[in-house]
């Protein structure tokens, strides 16, 4: 499907932000393991966590939705039904990733399966460290799914972390929950931290320092009530776009301003931004107000150690940079090569496309601004994030611009082309 997106001199409102993807995930998992109903406000209803919520039905695991409220009834320590299982994940990375760890101390067989663009991305380094625990896991050209976990016992290790993920160190956690002994994590755990918040929510030992996660095995989670803020990688596209567009004021409520998930912010204030946050709740997740009135940016250049926490964010800061005055540089993002896309080339096919000029690498982008958009086709290659970034741009492009495949945005956001428009009029 297509949309067509036009400029727009104006840009206002305080719309309601889907509830945070990755808390949802997690919210429903861990009401899966846990004794006890888990009460959910605010849960996600896009494509990826309905994925979650799928595979833990196909499980056994009962979850029910009565005015606007999750109930999941979990399994407590039962395990899940002893059979063989195809699970489909649907285009969720974190659903795949997460379910592995979860699974290989179960007993059970599962088939965890995706579409065509997360059948292609890496799985080997989950499964590395799960194996290293005792796992049974096959994978597809011993990388990739269609993969097949097989329960097994598992015991604790101590594992450096090899790259910053939130998906592979959420993994082993899960994992170490069924091990025997203490499961060691060093290394790049400076992911996003929304795990090693909810666990202890839900009862679970674990302690956490700036250099390690240590989790005791054999443990039984209690089911909790658990808010879901707003998500900030989905706030991120109107931020942005407050940002762009001279006299544009937004205002936004019960946001995630968890520290982990503030580096797009934290850019966009030394970009010269006027962004002003305010926590109305801190536990488990910090939560609260942002509000975002125009202002002038400059460029700058982002430091690979603060790309963890923005890594979502990625296109929608290349878009802004456009419109920054001088030169933005960002090195250390790899990662994203093997998202629901290659998103660097994505960013700069779609920017090209735009009239705009950028330079590429292997793990980042240049890119000088002020640069002058026009209407152009942008390609999504069925990435959500891909469309929302590039419909952002389009609002301060000259002309016309059509999104092709606009509807994967219904991965995280459902609603997104509605939203635009209501802040648009």
């Amino acid at each position: 499907m297509e949309i067509k997106v036009y400029p727009s001199k104006k840009f206002s409102g305080n719309p309601t932000i889907p509830g945070d993807k990755s808390i949802s995930h997690r919210a429903l998992i861990l009401g899966a393991l846990s004794t006890g109903t888990t009460e959910i406000s605010n849960l996600l209803n896009g494509e990826d966590v309905q994925s979650t919520a799928s595979c833990l039905k196909k499980l056994g695991v009962i979850i029910k939705e009565k005015n606007q409220l999750i109930t999941v009834e979990g399994i407590g320590n039962k395990h899940f039904s002893n059979g063989i299982y195809d699970l489909d994940c649907g285009n969720s990375g974190t659903t795949m990733r997460v379910l592995m760890g979860v699974l290989a101390g179960r007993n059970l067989k599962a088939t965890l399966s995706g579409d065509a663009s997360l059948n292609k991305r890496p799985m080997k380094r989950v499964s590395t460290p799960l194996e290293l625990m005792g796992a049974k896991l096959e994978l597809t050209n011993k990388n990739f799914a269609p993969l097949t976990v097989t329960g097994s016992n598992l015991k604790a290790i101590d594992y450096r972390l090899p790259i910053a993920s939130a998906q592979i160190k959420t993994a082993i956690m899960m994992a170490a929950l069924t091990a025997d002994g203490t499961t060691k994590l060093t290394g790049e755990i400076g992911s996003r931290d929304h795990t090693e918040r909810m666990l202890p929510h839900f009862g679970a030992k674990l302690e956490v320092t700036n250099d390690r996660i240590t989790v005791v095995g054999n443990q039984q989670l209690q089911a909790n009530v658990v808010e879901v803020p707003g998500d900030p990688s989905t706030a991120a596209f109107w931020i942005g776009a407050a940002c762009m567009i001279p006299g544009a004021t937004l205002e936004l409520h019960n946001i995630s301003l968890n520290p982990t998930r503030l580096g797009m912010i934290d850019i966009l204030l030394q970009m010269g931004a006027d962004i002003k946050m305010h926590i109305t709740k801190s536990h488990p997740e910090p939560m609260g107000t942002i509000l975002v009135r125009y202002q002038e940016l400059k460029g700058v250049s982002i430091p690979r150690e603060i790309v963890p926490s923005l890594i979502d964010e990625i296109p929608m800061i290349a878009v802004l940079a456009t419109q920054a005055v001088g030169v933005t540089e960002i090195h250390g993002a790899e990662e994203l090569r093997v998202k629901e896309s290659d998103r660097l080339e994505a960013i700069a096919t779609n920017i090209r496309s735009m009239g705009g000029k950028i330079d590429i690498f292997h793990d980042g982008f240049t890119l000088t601004g002020k640069q002058s958009l026009v209407g152009g086709v942008i390609q999504t290659f069925h990435d959500h994030r891909m469309a929302m970034a590039f419909s952002i741009a389009a609002l301060v492009a000259r002309g016309e611009t059509t999104i092709m495949g606009s509807e994967c945005v219904a991965v995280s956001y459902p609603n997104f082309f509605e939203t635009l428009s209501e802040l648009t009029t």
